[in-house]
């Protein structure tokens, strides 16, 4: 079933991502060749507290870190520790927040130093795939033609969209339905209507699709090794533009 918020559930949802974006925001201007992954862990707790959140990831299914951090190969669900981050790689952030009974969700990929134009065109790719689905999330159409925008700018450009992981509804509890996935057909699946709070994260790879988990049972990684990226918004569905609750 999905959820249609409220009115003052829908400003819940502002306040709690609003503080989400802070957070990525700040995360992602740490990231530079010779801090460690943990490093941004810690930060992403302090900064959390600092608001009066919690991290909506730690502990989400027995996940061990505030945040997730995802470098070069990991696709998502990195796990902060020791890793060094060096110049050239570039590290996906995601932050999820609790606060006032609802949740924050929203992701960033972003380069440590200077990186190579492969991996520049990937990131720029990924976050325009991202503004395609987001774009889409008004009320009339419907769940696949968010799929489809997103699929359409990825594999126009030569790249591919990992299947495995997809995006959601969020609210109260991080992952509701409708699941959205980042290939589809337009014109299928529920009709989008005012209320409907979605998570909207792309996952994109220069090479193939195919992932796999590491015996860490959570950071999934490309099967080719080739470099992933990850960008996500939450949004609410517009009458005539969407809403994207994850900005600053």
């Amino acid at each position: 079933m999905i959820v249609i918020k409220s009115p003052s559930e829908l400003d819940a949802m502002r306040r709690v991502n609003r503080m989400t974006a802070q957070v990525r925001d700040e995360l992602a201007a740490m990231v530079r060749p010779g801090i460690t992954t943990l490093e941004l862990g810690n930060a992403a707790f302090e900064l959390i507290r600092k608001l009066g959140g919690t991290s909506a990831f730690y502990g989400y299914h027995g996940f061990p870190g505030q945040i997730c951090v995802s470098i070069n190969e990991e696709v998502v669900h990195g796990i902060p520790g020791k890793r060094v981050i060096k110049d050239g790689d570039i590290v996906s952030i995601d932050t999820g927040i609790t606060f006032g009974g609802f949740i924050g969700d929203t992701a960033i990929t972003v380069a440590a130093g200077e990186i190579d134009d492969e991996k520049k065109k990937l990131l720029k790719v990924t976050k325009a795939a991202l503004d395609a689905g987001v774009a889409k999330a008004v009320v009339g159409n419907r769940l696949g033609d968010i799929s489809h925008a997103i699929q359409t700018v990825v594999e126009a450009a030569g790249f591919s969209v990992v299947r495995e992981f997809v995006g959601h509804g969020i609210g109260r509890d991080m992952h509701e339905d409708p699941q959205i996935p980042n290939f589809g057909k337009a014109g299928h699946g529920p009709k989008l209507k005012p209320g409907m709070t979605l998570a909207i994260e792309p996952m994109v790879n220069i090479g193939g699709p195919k992932v796999k988990v590491l015996s860490d049972n959570w950071t999934a990684v490309t099967c080719d090794g080739s470099a992933s990226a990850h960008f996500e918004h939450t949004v609410a569905v517009g009458v005539t533009a969407p809403e994207i609750l994850t900005l600053p």
